[in-house]
């Protein structure tokens, strides 16, 4: 499982402006529609729905919300860097002004989870996030994501 695998340079948001977790959620539900074909509000519903299980800000500004629907047939991506960090009741507390939004089909399974750790690995990068955050350019952002672990070391 590869990030090219879950994104494209259209599913790259530079300098998202959200000014609550709830806006920066709605508006990336918009972007996963237009990508999709499903419907934003449907997207939309299935996020909130897994942040009251628990947040997805998983800490040093990074958050992975996701969520499965029945209609979709493939995993998707959509990643946002915020133009201001927002508060996104993260387990650290901290705010966050880098969103990897992950959906996937219901009967995804382990894909599911391989796409999940895949990016959680990508963004514990310190590195990659510094870069992340350096640049509101979306083809740059896009190459900085899908650029091979194995380049990233040489």
């Amino acid at each position: 499982m590869e990030i090219t695998d879950l994104i494209s340079p259209a599913s790259v948001i530079p300098n998202l402006r959200a000014a609550s977790k709830k806006q920066a959620l709605q508006d990336l539900a918009k972007k996963a529609a237009e990508i999709t074909g499903l419907h934003e509000r449907a997207i939309f519903d299935v996020l909130l729905e897994r942040e009251r299980l628990g947040t997805t800000g998983v800490g040093n500004g990074i958050a992975i919300p996701h969520g499965k629907l029945p209609t979709m047939e493939k995993l998707y991506g959509v990643f946002a860097r915020l133009e201001k960090p927002i508060a996104f009741e993260s387990i650290d507390e901290q705010p966050v002004d880098l969103i990897f939004l992950l959906l996937a089909p219901e009967s995804a399974g382990a894909d599911h989870l391989k796409a999940l750790a895949r990016v959680s690995r990508l963004l514990r990068d310190k590195s990659v996030c510094e870069k992340l955050r350096g640049t509101d350019n979306a083809d740059a952002l896009y190459a900085l994501l899908t650029e091979s672990p194995a380049s990233r070391a040489a």
